[in-house]
């Protein structure tokens, strides 16, 4: 008898910064909660290539892997926030101060709060910040959109709650 699968919902994750040692980003874990990922997306290009003397196709070569913008939205942050700071020190500064990249790894959780698949964002900083309209007329929290551009991403299984612990711990290790 095999136990029977059922796929996971995406309602229940958490966003954390790998590598970030600092106090405020210690202190903070206001910043695991958002209200919405998206952009986990990569794809292929291809180039075409002819074939002198063959007609009935074209030769499709893939090249280097397309990665969209890693998009959180979340309510607006109030309190002390490493990742509001992190990201009004990027775009804020105008170019004036370094980019600093971070890792960034976004965890899907089941209903115990156990993470099940990770996904790992490597040399992720922030593109776009935009915060949504305030209307008097209307009753509604104030969001804030999060844009990241990265290299490349990693999904990880993480399967049991145990191995999972250990494999979040391996891959934070190997980042820093």
């Amino acid at each position: 008898m095999t136990d029977e699968y059922y796929p996971p919902g995406a309602f229940y994750f958490s966003v954390s910064i790998l590598g970030s040692m600092t106090p405020l980003a210690l202190l903070t874990s206001i910043d695991a909660s958002f209200q919405e990922v998206r952009g986990i997306e990569a794809q292929f290009d291809v180039e075409e290539v002819t074939e002198g003397g063959e007609n009935r196709f074209v030769h499709r070569l893939p090249r280097a892997a397309k990665h969209s913008n890693l998009v959180l939205k979340r309510g607006v942050v109030t309190k002390d926030s490493f990742i509001a700071e992190w990201v009004g020190l990027t775009i804020g500064a105008s170019l004036s101060l370094p980019i600093v990249p971070q890792n960034l790894l976004v965890t899907l959780l089941n209903p115990d709060g156990m993470p099940t698949t990770a996904w790992l964002f490597i040399n992720a900083y922030p593109v776009r910040w935009e915060v949504s309209p305030m209307n008097s007329q209307e009753n509604q929290l104030l969001t804030e959109t999060l844009e990241f551009s990265y290299n490349y991403f990693e999904r990880f299984n993480l399967g049991s709650p145990l191995s999972a612990a250990a494999k979040i711990a391996q891959i934070s290790t190997r980042l820093t």
